[in-house]
C-alpha cells in the first residue's frame, strides 16, 4: 500500500487525469466487487483526480463508484448496448472545477450513431463517450475523450483510432484522451491517433505492464492504458500499484498525469 498519494487535488491551473478500468463487477471470489469497492474507493478518494476516465464499469458499479467519492463528483456515461444495458466508459468529474458544456457518445463502428453497433470484426460493442468541459479556475476549455478498444481484433481497433482521429482533429479546442486501448504502446493504433503521450512526461513512478489480472505488477510490461493530449503539457505522470494488503482494486493498474492546457 502507498503511504502518500501520487498526484491528489490538483493545483492552480493544473488538471489531475486519471483513466481506471475498474474490472466489470463481479459476484465471484476472489476479487468480487464486494471485495474490491473499499479499496477502489480509498485510492480514489486518495488521488481526487480532477476527470476519471473508467472502463468496464456496470451501472450499479459507476453508481457505487459516485456514491464513494465526494460529493461534488458527476459523472457522464451510456452503457455500450444502450441505456443502463452493459458496460460504459464513464467520465468522472469535479464539478467544483469543472463545468460539463456538452456531451455525446458514438459507437466504435462504421456506424457510430447507431446503438450497440460492430462493423470491424469485434465480437463485443465498443464505445467512446466525450465531454466537453470549461475549467471553472482558469475560464479553458477541452475536451475528454475516454473508451475501451477492442481486445480480439486488431481492425477494429486501427479503425477505432482513425474515427477518435478524426473525431479529434475535427476539432480546435485542447483534447485529453484518455482509455483502455488493449495495445501495447507503440502500436499501429498507438500511433494512428497522433497524440502525445503523458508518460513521456516526467515519470513518478517506475514503469509496469498496466493489466497485472491481480498479480504482481510487471516492470516494464506492455502499457495498454494511456493519457494522450493534445494542447496540453504534462509535468508529471504515474502508473499507480495501490494494493491493500494483497487485495488490488482492479485487474488494472491506474495510470496518472498532471497536465496544464495550453
Amino acid at each position: 500500500m502507498l503511504d502518500q498519494m501520487l498526484i491528489g487535488p490538483a493545483p492552480h491551473d493544473r488538471l489531475h487525469v486519471m483513466s481506471f478500468n475498474l474490472r466489470f463487477a463481479s459476484n465471484a471470489e476472489p476479487n468480487s466487487w464486494a471485495t474490491r469497492r473499499p479499496v477502489m474507493a480509498r485510492l480514489l478518494n486518495e488521488e481526487l483526480p480532477t476527470v476519471l476516465g473508467t472502463q468496464e464499469g456496470l451501472y450499479g458499479q459507476v453508481k457505487d463508484v459516485a456514491l464513494d467519492l465526494p460529493d461534488r463528483y458527476d459523472w457522464i456515461g451510456v452503457g455500450r448496448a444502450g441505456g443502463s444495458h452493459d458496460e460504459f466508459v464513464a467520465i468522472f468529474f469535479d464539478t467544483d472545477r469543472l463545468e460539463p458544456l456538452a456531451f455525446d457518445h458514438h459507437w466504435l463502428s462504421a456506424t457510430p450513431n447507431v446503438i450497440g453497433s460492430r462493423t470491424w470484426g469485434n465480437n463485443v460493442i465498443r464505445i467512446v463517450t466525450w465531454v466537453r468541459f470549461a475549467d471553472k479556475r482558469t475560464g479553458a476549455q477541452f475536451i475528454t475523450v475516454n473508451t475501451h478498444f477492442d481486445h480480439e481484433s486488431e481492425n477494429a481497433r486501427l479503425r477505432s483510432a482513425e474515427l477518435i482521429r478524426d473525431q479529434v482533429n475535427a476539432q480546435t479546442l485542447p483534447v485529453v484522451l484518455t482509455g483502455d486501448f488493449n495495445d501495447a504502446a507503440g502500436s499501429p493504433a498507438y500511433k494512428i491517433l497522433g497524440l502525445a503521450d503523458t508518460w513521456n512526461g516526467h515519470r513518478l513512478t517506475p514503469a509496469f505492464g498496466t493489466f497485472h489480472g491481480y498479480q504482481s505488477p510487471v516492470p516494464d510490461g506492455p502499457r495498454i492504458d494511456w493519457i494522450m493530449t493534445r494542447g496540453a503539457t504534462t509535468e508529471a505522470a504515474a502508473i499507480n500499484t495501490y494494493v491493500e494488503g494483497s487485495q488490488y482494486p482492479s485487474d488494472h493498474l491506474p495510470v496518472q498525469a498532471l497536465v496544464r492546457i495550453t
